[in-house]
């Protein structure tokens, strides 16, 4: 046997392995879609009804989204509040990245290690004061407030900070010697270089905003002011003996996210592939 031969045996086997693993992996949520179809009495059969005998869509995603616990008002509340979010963390991260990167100040590198330290503190150690904060001046209890909580981030800083550098000075030095200001070299020739690395983020940032529930939990009170987060524990609590509902608000939770990915996904290899490229 050649070792060519060998070479394909192993990656065939490599490749039904990591089938199998990817199969496990997708079970439960298999389980979960097939379930939100069923009627309540099908969803714990044993053996498992992968396919359903008796097909309950309508009635249970209805109940869902117009039923006692209308679930399309914390949808928009959640669309609102995670592309808001995220295409003002994206800008602000994008800006602050740049100009740690391009611009530089007698204290710019202190700066940034200022500012890369706060990273190291934990969220839940400053709750208590963010929550006074913005109680005193009176974003507590409101979509801006919660917007603003999560637009500032020193990870998305960091992380673009790395592809800014990436690009030549080279290119910074002739939109000076033209006549360009920062301004205009950041959106003319940076921005375009790093894209990919900003949609990265992006995509990063409205899969964490959309399933944040901790800040939402603190930061709102008002019941029409709720996130999809905050609605399926209410809704659980509600219908919790109803599984094939449950299921089906956990789905309904959950596709945004698929779609955001699938649409994403070639931006998120793209950007892959540019953190790979050094020089």
């Amino acid at each position: 046997m050649t070792i060519t031969k060998l070479e394909r045996i192993r990656k065939s086997v490599i490749t039904l392995l990591m089938l199998a693993v990817s199969i496990l992996f997708l079970l439960p949520f298999i389980w979960m879609l097939s379930s939100s179809f069923k009627i309540e009495a099908d969803v714990f059969k044993y053996p498992i009804e992968w396919i359903p005998s008796q097909w309950h869509i309508v009635e249970n995603y209805r109940e869902v989204w117009v039923g006692k616990f209308p679930f399309y008002k914390y949808y928009w509340n959640t669309v609102k509040v995670t592309v808001l979010t995220t295409a003002l963390s994206a800008c602000v991260s994008a800006l602050a990245a740049y100009g740690f990167s391009k611009i530089q100040f007698r204290a710019s590198k202190y700066l940034f290690l200022i500012v890369l330290a706060t990273y190291m503190i934990p969220h839940q150690a400053i709750l208590v004061p963010q929550f006074i904060l913005y109680r005193s001046i009176g974003f507590f209890d409101s979509h801006l407030g919660l917007i603003l909580l999560s637009s500032f981030s020193v990870l998305g800083t960091f992380m673009l900070r790395q592809f800014f550098m990436g690009v030549h000075n080279e290119y910074i030095e002739s939109a000076k010697i033209d006549g360009a200001g920062h301004w205009r070299i950041f959106w003319k020739i940076a921005f375009p270089l790093v894209r990919p690395a900003v949609a990265t983020y992006a995509i990063l940032r409205f899969i964490w905003t959309w399933n944040d529930y901790q800040n939402p939990l603190i930061f709102l009170r008002t019941d029409k002011l709720y996130t999809i987060q905050l609605a399926m524990q209410k809704f659980t609590t509600i219908n919790g003996e109803f599984y094939s509902l449950m299921m089906a608000a956990a789905v309904s939770a959950i596709v945004p996210l698929l779609i955001v990915f699938v649409i994403g996904q070639k931006s998120v290899i793209e950007g892959i592939a540019l953190g790979g490229v050094k020089g």
